[in-house]
């Protein structure tokens, strides 16, 4: 069974964080009903006829269109309507606007049990926002055996065998002043398809494991600004034994990435020798990427200019031949 919440839970987060007004109109004995999908379905299709177009798990939305087209109706067949709607598997109804529902969407909304709710914002706000609210709870969610840092407002995931070295680089990080999210497991979660968030595990926040030291509480020793609760991962480092046998990417042209919830994040594979100053190396990594994102590409800038040259130099040759 995929990820759900109930539609209580999603009322007291919005409630908590003055996201979005919401008053429980009718139905309150249906606030265990589960929500599945994060984005809320606003089909007016559905009181005309149509109803095989609402999904399962989906919140459904009526604004001013769909009030105005149920105003428009006989009492009787407004009843009908509502009737029709509620016996799909609907996890609850919001009317948006400050609209006041009618007095048969209440009554059919009590009868089936549809949590039936009314908020003052307008219908694009509403459904932005509740699915913000939603997505946090059924976003696609794992762990990883890493070290997660903030470097330079830059997400990156260092990740290795154990033992590599991962806690030592990152203490090393913030003694140079970047900031840790998590040690040792690092929580993710997909958000809206494309990226993904990377925190700490509640009991386990602010701390690191350093072999010889033991467990230390990095914010205590390096102040507040040392940590965050959580970053997008933009960037993974990967540590790996150095292998004189293999051949490593010395130019910067080969593109990697590491692939995780579905969203692929680019990678770089870091050998780990005795003699290489692993905090400055992924520290420069990290100015590399943001460069990258900025659109300087310093491997491919200079790979150009070469084969400019290596040009200009066969058409003198070829000038010269002439």
């Amino acid at each position: 069974m995929g990820a759900s919440v109930s539609v209580a839970a999603v009322l007291r987060d919005l409630t908590e964080s003055r996201a979005m007004d919401l008053e429980i109109v009718a139905g309150a004995h249906g606030l265990d009903r589960r929500i599945t999908n994060p984005h809320p379905q606003k089909t007016g299709l559905a009181l005309s006829g149509f109803d095989q177009y609402l999904r399962e798990g989906r919140v459904l939305v009526f604004g001013e269109s769909e009030v105005r087209f149920l105003e428009s109706l006989a009492p009787a067949e407004r009843t009908a309507v509502m009737r029709r709607v509620f016996s799909h598997p609907l996890p609850g109804l919001v009317v948006t606007d400050d609209l006041r529902p009618l007095p048969e969407i209440a009554i059919e909304a009590d009868a089936a049990g549809v949590p039936l709710m009314r908020t003052r914002a307008a219908a694009p706000l509403a459904m932005a926002r509740l699915s913000a609210a939603l997505d946090a709870h059924l976003a696609p969610r794992g762990s990883v055996h890493g070290v997660l840092m903030d470097i330079l407002g830059l997400g990156v995931l260092i990740v290795g065998e154990s033992g590599i070295g991962k806690s030592e680089c990152a203490l090393d990080l913030v003694v140079r002043g970047h900031r840790l999210v998590a040690d040792d497991a690092v929580d993710l979660r997909c958000r809206a398809e494309s990226f993904v968030i990377g925190s700490c595990p509640e009991l386990t926040r602010h701390h690191m494991e350093i072999r010889g030291l033991g467990l230390i509480n990095v914010q205590d020793l390096f102040g507040v600004a040392s940590t965050r609760r959580s970053k997008r991962v933009e960037l993974v480092v990967q540590l790996e034994r150095w292998d004189p046998s293999r051949e490593y990417d010395r130019l910067g042209l080969d593109e990697t990435f590491y692939e995780t919830l579905g969203v692929r994040i680019p990678m770089i594979r870091m050998p780990v020798a005795p003699g290489r100053n692993l905090a400055i190396l992924v520290e420069v990594a990290a100015r590399n990427q943001l460069l990258r994102q900025g659109g300087h590409n310093a491997a491919e800038r200079l790979v150009e200019r070469l084969d400019e040259q290596l040009s200009s130099e066969a058409d003198l040759e070829f000038g010269e031949d002439l």
